[in-house]
């Protein structure tokens, strides 16, 4: 069921040196890429947003992560469902993204 990996990432602050840095924090994950709903896409252009990837993860280990990162890719998560067990992670494609 889980076979995709993918990595939830988290803005974190730090100080260093007294200056504040700011760091993409990565956590990998195990997920099932889900196919993308109708009425999802219809709900998010309604909001201006344009879901391009949906990813279904346990719920308790989903810590409100703000993005994803996917084969190279980043994405912001746009919406976080909970499915009984399951979080659903509705994604856009993350804007100024450097990959890798």
């Amino acid at each position: 069921m889980f076979e995709e990996e993918i990595e939830l990432g988290d803005l974190v602050e730090v100080v260093e040196y007294g200056e504040v840095v700011k760091s993409m924090m990565w956590t990998r994950r195990l997920a099932q890429r889900l196919d993308d709903s109708r009425s999802e896409f219809y709900q998010a252009s309604r909001a201006g947003l344009r879901p391009e990837i949906t990813f279904a993860i346990h719920d308790f280990e989903y810590a409100d992560e703000e993005y994803v990162r996917h084969e190279g890719n980043e994405y912001t998560i746009i919406r976080a469902a909970k499915r009984g067990e399951l979080r659903e992670l509705v994604c856009t494609a993350k804007v100024g993204a450097a990959n890798g």
